[in-house]
């Protein structure tokens, strides 16, 4: 059993679903193309355990091509993709507990109480 990501023209996951093994061919075609052609879309195999592509693909993620991975929505419009496929914002996150807060651009400080 395997699991497979459907992708809208974007290279945005519109669905994610369980299907045949990696291995095995349906048709003459491994199962990302038979999928893709039943379906109409590019259908990328996602890891459940995050053994391919990074990460588990969801609805809302990108696949990067050039990386080969799977990458969360953007969390915020300040935030960058760095190397690893990871936003990052654009300060780092202190110690604590911190939340983003981007109207100001900055980590603010959440008390407990």
């Amino acid at each position: 059993m395997a699991h497979y990501a459907f992708l809208d023209e974007n290279n945005i996951v519109t669905e994610v679903i369980t299907g045949k093994d990696e291995t095995e061919i349906i048709d003459g075609l491994t199962p990302e193309e038979w999928y893709g052609n039943y379906r109409g879309q590019r259908c990328v195999r996602t890891s459940y355990n995050h053994n391919i592509r990074k990460q588990y693909a969801g609805i809302g993620y990108s696949y990067n091509e050039a990386g080969d991975v799977f990458v969360i929505p953007q969390p915020y419009p300040s935030w960058i993709l760095d190397s690893n496929y990871d936003w990052r914002a654009p300060t780092p996150k202190p110690e604590g507990n911190y939340v983003w807060d981007e109207s100001e651009l900055s980590w603010v400080e959440v008390h407990a109480g």
